[in-house]
């Protein structure tokens, strides 16, 4: 009995000659993140040559930066893992790091051990946030942050430093209150405290013409003392969260944000 032969050609070779496609990365976006890490670094920098006012200036020109990259990626379709672990490094130098280090060089260095507890405190709050934000991205409620987001946290400490320097303070006599601005941040950064996420307000959609008033106004009164009304605002918000919770226990509702929805976030990239 003759076994007759498999005569059908093997593709192997055709596959084995097709050319590899080269992976790269999108320079858009990641230019922007890296400019962001900029920031942070250049705030560093500028604290350890005493320049707290153009330092705190780099930690607000990080969170510009920071809530601009991941709307660039999508709106020019170059998102990528590589921009999200980018943006995530980015924002532990620039809002983790960079905050902290920048509070002990300006103050928190008059309390000895106490000060660098603080400051350390503070960087290990940043990074446990932003891993467990990387993680839980397709369980949270898009509408909150599980914590509050480390971008808030930042401009709370480095608000509270403009501010200080903008009115000529002792920052001897500010040393304990920043060594608790410094706890009570890092400490809420880990918390399971909603706070809003803004991520529900869509920009392509038409919005009331008083809602364009509204914006003009609202530049108008940053602009009176922008230390005092930035600072002012991130207080408000760093204090809201604690109040939506408040107000959901009171009232019987479901305090957790983790939703039971199974569609995906749509600002999955976009690191507080």
């Amino acid at each position: 009995m003759t076994v007759k032969k498999n005569d059908t050609p093997s593709d192997a070779p055709a596959i084995a000659s097709l050319p590899l496609r080269k992976k790269g990365i999108y320079m858009l976006p990641n230019m922007i993140t890296l400019a962001a890490l900029f920031g942070g670094f250049y705030a560093v920098v500028m604290s350890m040559n005493g320049r707290f006012d153009l330092a705190t200036l780099g930690i607000f020109a990080a969170m510009f930066l920071d809530g601009l990259d991941g709307r660039v990626a999508r709106l020019t379709n170059t998102q990528s893992a590589f921009g999200e672990q980018m943006d995530s490094l980015s924002d532990m130098v620039s809002f983790g790091a960079a905050p902290a280090l920048i509070a002990y060089e300006w103050t928190l260095r008059d309390l000895g051990r106490w000060g660098w507890i603080a400051a350390f405190v503070y960087v290990s709050c940043a990074a446990l946030r932003l891993a467990r934000f990387n993680v839980n991205t397709s369980v949270v409620d898009k509408r909150y942050f599980q914590g509050l987001p480390s971008p808030a946290a930042a401009a709370l400490v480095a608000g509270a430093i403009w501010l200080s320097v903008e009115i000529d303070l002792d920052t001897a006599s500010l040393a304990w209150p920043m060594f608790a601005l410094t706890l009570y941040v890092g400490l809420t950064m880990v918390t399971n405290v909603p706070f809003y996420s803004f991520k529900d307000m869509h920009l392509k959609k038409s919005v009331p013409f008083a809602a364009i008033v509204a914006v003009a106004l609202g530049i108008a009164v940053v602009n009176i003392h922008p230390p005092t009304v930035l600072f002012a605002l991130f207080v408000a918000y760093g204090l809201s969260g604690y109040v939506l919770y408040g107000w959901r226990r009171f009232k019987g509702q479901q305090t957790s944000v983790i939703s039971m929805s199974t569609d995906e976030p749509e600002e999955r990239g976009l690191h507080e």
